[in-house]
């Protein structure tokens, strides 16, 4: 399996990286990012894209795909409706329908948010916003789309997020997060389980679209 990915540095983004690196049925990864790194693993590769709404310059190098993992988001806190939907919604939608065109079998993953709302309609700006992208990817002509909706997730593996209010918020509850995921197993997720079930999913599919956090936990349950 070849996989693209979007948002590598944030938490759910490097938790997908590492299973996508570990998995040996994952071939490559190409990690779309602004800012080059050094990558160390032979299996990864960054594509530098200054501008995630134009993929005219790099449609060659995505091509040959079969999954995309869409992790890239931000947080709603402080930002205009117009600023988040660009970023939510636009940088998606611009992605997807690139790939969609040049990857006719490709499993787009969408990370999207516990609490989103289909409907578009509601008061939460930010569940209207990833509403409205939820729905828009699943119009497109891919093999399968499926969209994450996770909640609590609890970090492992030494990955951190980038946002410094929940890096902030996860220091304070890291003590009592064992007990917690273990009183609430279907809810609380780690990063380890978003990761693989990521891969799962694209490679065995899933019977429905939207994946709730207890639909995600429910891959791991087995008879």
């Amino acid at each position: 399996m070849n996989v693209v990915l979007f948002g590598a540095t944030g938490m759910v983004g490097q938790s997908a990286l590492r299973e996508c690196l570990l998995d040996p049925d994952v071939n490559n990864v190409t990690s779309v990012v602004r800012t080059p790194t050094t990558p160390t693993n032979a299996k990864l590769r960054e594509l530098v894209l200054p501008d995630f709404t134009n993929y005219s310059a790099v449609e060659t190098e995505l091509t040959g795909l079969d999954a995309c993992f869409f992790c890239l988001g931000v947080t709603s806190a402080g930002m205009s409706e117009a600023d988040y939907t660009r970023i939510t919604h636009d940088f998606t939608l611009a992605a997807a329908t690139t790939l969609a065109r040049l990857n006719h079998s490709m499993t787009f993953v969408y990370v999207s948010g516990s609490g989103t709302d289909s409907t578009e309609r509601g008061r939460i700006m930010w569940a209207r916003v990833k509403g409205k992208t939820e729905n828009d990817i699943l119009k497109l002509p891919f093999k399968a789309a499926y969209m994450f909706r996770i909640g609590f997730i609890q970090p492992l593996h030494g990955i951190v997020s980038k946002t410094k209010s929940y890096r902030i918020f996860y220091q304070v509850l890291s003590p009592i997060l064992p007990l917690l995921r273990s009183l609430f197993p279907r809810q609380i997720l780690t990063t380890e389980q978003v990761g693989r079930a990521m891969i799962l999913v694209a490679k065995n599919g899933f019977p429905k679209p939207v994946l709730e956090s207890k639909d995600i936990s429910s891959l791991f349950v087995h008879p």
